[in-house]
């Protein structure tokens, strides 16, 4: 493929645990496979990317799909309390295996992380295929794929709501840019991965601060030396102080990493319809109007 055409490509980066909750959780029927398995999510998950693959606006051409499968990961190694499998309700963690199955069936590459996260292999796809794209669009709310953004070349879409967040847009939000994400998390804290934050530290002070030094290690332990305006900046400096440690290491957690092997080349992102095994997939789970809908698009193409 030559350059010029190369760089009018749009990668589309999907997570594909985000999805999978997203239909678990949502107001759509529920879905049992001819064999009885609940596959509500998994089928959800499913008609997602059908849908994403016929959005005209979106002109989906190239894409990913990455998936927390185990939950668990290595920073569960560095943290005990980071996220798991607990809590998790079983009829959705029983759906993982088949939700990267279907994903595949449809044709789609599929990025199943055994020791990383699904965010470190969307992260990871990010930092390989920006240079070779016009876009990256990595589509998750999650607040710590922001740190992955570049300008306009990456940037991160919410596909409930439709936003769409470029460098510039993060910066005015937050008052610093991707950066500072990690250790923001690691000073407000990060319910969603198990990340406690430091005590006394919401998001305005959190912001400030990096808005103004960027990085935990720059911030002084003295608050005489911190922006005038932050209250009750004398504790939070003790706080910070007696905790930078937990703080650093927060930030680890909160880091993602960008060394995710992965082993396709940009072409072989590009969809070119289902998979031979498509139709015998439908038919294990029951979805028969799936089935039509996926061949409908790609014959649109």
């Amino acid at each position: 493929m030559c350059y010029e055409t190369t760089l009018r490509v749009r990668l589309h980066l999907v997570d594909g645990t985000f999805e999978l909750y997203r239909a678990h959780y949502s107001k759509r029927p529920d879905h049992r496979a001819p064999d009885g398995r609940d596959l509500k999510a998994t089928v959800g998950m499913v008609e997602s990317l059908v849908q994403l693959l016929g959005e005209r606006e979106e002109g989906t051409t190239h894409l990913a799909i990455a998936f927390d499968n185990p939950i668990r990961s290595f920073r569960n190694d560095l943290f005990a309390p980071y996220k798991s499998d607990e809590g998790v309700p079983p009829e959705l963690r029983s759906q993982f295996d088949e939700a990267e199955k279907g994903a595949a069936a449809l044709g789609v590459a599929v990025w199943s992380m055994k020791e990383f996260e699904a965010d470190d292999g969307l992260a990871s796809g990010a930092a390989r295929f920006r240079s070779e794209v016009e876009q990256v669009r990595i589509l998750s709310p999650d607040k710590d794929l922001g740190q992955c953004l570049r300008g306009d070349l990456v940037v991160q879409v919410n596909r409930i709501t439709r936003a769409e967040t470029n460098e510039a847009a993060l910066r005015a939000k937050r008052g610093f840019g991707p950066k500072s994400i990690p250790d923001f998390l690691a000073l407000q804290g990060d319910d969603a991965d198990g990340i406690p934050g430091l005590p006394g530290f919401g998001e305005k002070t959190a912001s400030r601060l990096l808005g103004h030094f960027e990085h935990l290690e720059a911030i002084p332990d003295a608050a005489a030396d911190w922006p005038k305006d932050i209250r009750g900046a004398a504790g939070l400096a003790a706080t910070l102080s007696a905790h930078r440690a937990d703080a650093l290491l927060y930030r680890t957690l909160a880091t993602l990493r960008e060394d995710v092997p992965l082993g396709e080349s940009l072409e072989a992102l590009r969809w070119k319809g289902p998979a031979a095994d498509w139709d015998a997939w439908c038919q294990s789970v029951g979805a028969r109007t799936l089935r039509a809908r996926a061949q409908g698009v790609a014959a649109g193409r």
